[in-house]
C-alpha cells in the first residue's frame, strides 16, 4: 500500500489520533498509514485504564461470544478509528479499508514526511503497548 498520508501516533492520545484519521478518511479518498501505534497513549491513571480494558475483555461476553477485543496495539488503535466512522454505511466501510495501522515504522515509510502530534507526556497516561502487558 502506498499511503499518501502518514500519521505518527507517538506520544499522542488515542482518541485524538482516531478522530483526526477518521475525519481525514471521510473528507478525502487518500490512504492513511498510522505508525508507532504501540507508543500512542491512553490518558488516565494506570489502575483505571487497566480496569476498563479488563472489563471489555471479560464481562462483555468472553471468549465464546463477542466482542472480541484484540490485545495487539495496532488493532486496538484501528478499533478506535472504526468507532469514529459510520461503519454500517458504505462510505464508512470504504474509509476503514483505506487505513492501515502499524507497530513501529515500516521500512517503506522511513524518511518520509509524517504528521505528528504535540507531546502529551505531562498527563497521567499509559502507552497503548503496555495496556495488556501487565496482566
Amino acid at each position: 500500500m502506498e499511503a499518501k498520508i502518514i500519521v505518527n501516533a507517538e506520544n499522542a492520545a488515542v482518541g485524538r489520533v482516531a478522530s483526526f484519521v477518521a475525519g481525514k478518511l471521510l473528507k478525502s479518498k487518500d490512504e492513511i498509514a498510522v505508525v508507532n501505534s504501540e507508543k500512542a497513549i491512553v490518558t488516565g491513571n494506570k489502575a483505571s485504564i487497566m480496569q476498563d480494558h479488563l472489563h471489555k475483555r471479560t464481562l462483555l461476553g468472553g471468549i465464546q461470544r463477542g466482542p472480541h477485543i484484540s490485545r495487539v496495539p495496532y488493532m486496538m488503535l484501528k478499533r478506535s478509528i472504526r468507532g469514529m466512522l459510520p461503519r454500517k454505511k458504505g462510505r464508512g466501510q470504504e474509509a476503514l479499508k483505506r487505513v492501515k495501522c502499524y507497530n513501529g515504522i515500516p521500512k517503506e515509510f522511513e524518511g518520509k514526511k509524517m504528521i505528528t502530534f504535540e507531546d502529551k507526556t505531562d498527563l497521567k497516561h499509559l502507552p497503548l503497548g503496555k495496556v495488556y502487558q501487565s496482566w
